[in-house]
């Protein structure tokens, strides 16, 4: 795995991010067990110094070269201070990851990344880190977590998408961005349009006409429209909504992050694939499975107010 050398195998991962609370975590523990139980060998890499309660298998750890409260402590750094400080350290001791992922030879990796989201949208760091596994034959692909309760807040929403932006033009990397924890929407709230809404980024003039009905962001319709405007500009942003418990949602994200960094598996992975699912990769999953997630919402609003009427 040296430096520049093209004879060296090639080695295929995904590089989880997103803000706090997303659910990377969850995510890596997921797929890890998923597509360990389809045959491929994973090996996770924990590169949040702040990450204590790993419920995942960790083959290598920050935390072996530097850790977020030693690094609070010593230098008197805040947390966001802090992180920055680590991910600059884990940058110039860039051997040390080297070395370690050196002994997974042939092993499919899952990066596990901190959730400063200055990392991914400003600072150089992890983007330089990325940039150094590329040179080591490192095919990566960006997975970028998004909490889907912001679906239900327009305007949370629309800075979901400005920030996912910028981090697809930061980062450098082929993107797949997902709309997490799935399962719990409908406790969220009623959603303004239908969920292939946001997993597409349609029309977002809609948005804007749903925003200018509040009060407060009336006076802020011109602001809207020209993040609108630069969001659809650039026409990069969507979405694939996910369920870590649910297979199905699994699998597509799987297949959708595969296809990004160029992984193809063999015969046999695909033959435990389909024992694992006892179902056919149809053709047009990943809008059935949005329709799916959508009628399971519906159903669940439809519901609610069926009890509504029954307390009435």
């Amino acid at each position: 795995m040296s430096e520049g050398s093209k004879g060296s195998s090639l080695a295929f991962g995904q590089v989880v991010i997103g803000p706090p609370g997303s659910g990377k975590t969850t995510y890596c523990h997921g797929m890890q067990e998923f597509l360990g139980r389809i045959g491929r060998k994973v090996t996770v890499v924990n590169l949040d110094p702040a990450n204590e309660a790993m419920p995942y298998q960790c083959a290598v750890d920050i935390a072996e070269l530097i850790t977020l409260p030693d690094v609070m402590e010593n230098l008197k750094l805040g947390p966001n201070g802090g992180l920055i400080y680590c991910m600059e350290y884990l940058e110039a001791n860039c051997d040390w990851l080297q070395e370690k992922l050196a002994a997974f030879r042939g092993h499919y990796y899952l990066f596990d990344c901190p959730g400063q989201v200055e990392l991914y949208t400003h600072h150089d760091a992890l983007k330089n880190v990325f940039a150094q596994l590329a040179k080591w034959n490192f095919r990566l692909a960006a997975v970028h977590l998004v909490d889907s309760h912001y679906c239900t807040d327009p305007g949370k929403f629309i800075s979901v998408l400005c920030t996912s932006l910028s981090t697809m033009l930061h980062v450098e990397l082929p993107h797949v961005n997902i709309l997490s924890k799935m399962d719990l929407i409908e406790q969220y709230g009623k959603l303004a349009f239908n969920l292939d809404y946001y997993t597409e980024v349609l029309d977002l003039s809609y948005l804007v006409d749903h925003l200018a009905s509040d009060p407060f962001f009336r006076n802020y319709r011109r602001l809207n429209e020209k993040l609108v405007e630069v969001i659809e500009d650039y026409s990069l942003v969507s979405f694939v909504p996910l369920n870590v418990q649910d297979k199905e949602s699994m699998r597509q994200v799987m297949q959708a992050v595969d296809k990004a960094n160029g992984y193809s598996f063999g015969d046999q992975e695909q033959r435990s694939l389909e024992a694992l699912m006892s179902a056919a990769v149809g053709a047009d999953f990943h809008f059935t499975s949005t329709l799916a997630v959508q009628e399971r919402y519906v159903q669940s609003q439809d519901k609610a107010v069926e009890e509504e009427v029954m307390d009435l």
